[in-house]
């Protein structure tokens, strides 16, 4: 779970730096981090949705009306998705060529 948060935050971090966002005021840091994060894990979302399907969508749902700790969710969509780390890579990697892309 770290990890994986971890190299989420790297990307990110990365890309503030590719597009200078870095060079702007903190505020507008913040904002900007605040909408290309929901961007990304809007993304990251439904994607995850769409490969777990029907079945595991319900399981899904039922599980996330109790108490779940943010681990179990990822251990759910990594039993249930095979390269679920490289799918959320893939994501993270796709958004960032295209505000990459949008910058020039």
């Amino acid at each position: 779970m770290e990890e994986h948060n971890t190299a989420q935050a790297e990307a990110l971090s990365q890309l503030i730096k590719d597009l200078g966002i870095d060079t702007l005021s903190q505020d507008k840091q913040n904002e900007l981090i605040i909408k290309m994060t929901e961007v990304l894990l809007k993304r990251i979302f439904l994607e995850t949705m769409d490969k777990l399907g029907e079945e595991g969508r319900e399981e899904y749902e039922k599980m996330s009306e109790g108490e779940v700790a943010p681990e179990q969710v990822e251990e759910f969509f990594k039993e249930r998705i095979n390269d679920y780390d490289e799918m959320v890579q893939g994501i993270i990697e796709e958004f960032r060529g295209e505000m990459m892309a949008a910058n020039k």
